[in-house]
């Protein structure tokens, strides 16, 4: 009879140890998907910004093989102005193309003040609570802490020392600042363009 009261006591149910790490585990499980949220959500208030540096980036490399094959600008003109193209050397604010029609270039201007966005960097206008755009509700979206530059480099030939006289590669990089902690983020592209159409 002895034998057969250990046994079941032995099977009672938990005990306080094995709640205890239950409770461990199921706490570790919570704070992991805790985390989780908290990155998607970072994740998605960086996207507009990451869209943004984005299109600036491939709209700066489009205007420059726009006026390679429109002839606006000669060969020679793609570079930087310390190499004696026309680009202008180091990052620069998002600001309005000049006469020109390029951007980062001498001739650039601010952005006139157009209804909710005021003069100086480019600004876009957003939609404002009521989700429609075009109302007295728009608001403004500054772009004062994006910035572009324009690099373009030349390109060797295959021995290692001669420059190709008929390429160069173009490097637009476009940083931002995103959220609270003001992180510094980049978009760079990159490109060959070849003296020929």
């Amino acid at each position: 009879m002895t034998q057969s009261r250990s046994q079941a006591s032995r099977q009672d149910g938990f005990t306080l140890i094995e709640t205890m790490i239950a409770i461990a585990i199921m706490s570790i499980g919570i704070v992991a998907l805790l985390a989780a949220f908290g990155t998607a959500v970072a994740t998605t208030q960086n996207a507009q910004a990451n869209l943004i540096a984005r299109q600036k980036a491939l709209q700066a490399m489009e205007s420059i093989y726009t006026a390679r094959n429109t002839q606006q600008i000669t060969f020679a003109q793609i570079g930087n102005i310390a190499s004696g193209g026309i680009f202008t050397n180091g990052a620069t604010q998002l600001m309005a193309a000049g006469p020109d029609g390029l951007v980062n270039t001498a001739d650039d201007l601010n952005f006139p003040a157009t209804g909710a966005c005021p003069a100086g960097p480019e600004c876009l206008v957003m939609p404002g609570p009521d989700g429609i755009l075009g109302n007295a509700d728009d608001t403004a979206m500054s772009l004062a802490n994006f910035t572009r530059q324009i690099a373009i480099n030349p390109v060797l030939e295959a021995d290692g020392v001669t420059t190709d006289p008929n390429l160069k590669q173009i490097v637009v990089t476009v940083s931002y600042t995103t959220g609270i902690s003001s992180v510094r983020r980049t978009y760079t592209i990159d490109a060959l363009i070849s003296a020929f159409r």
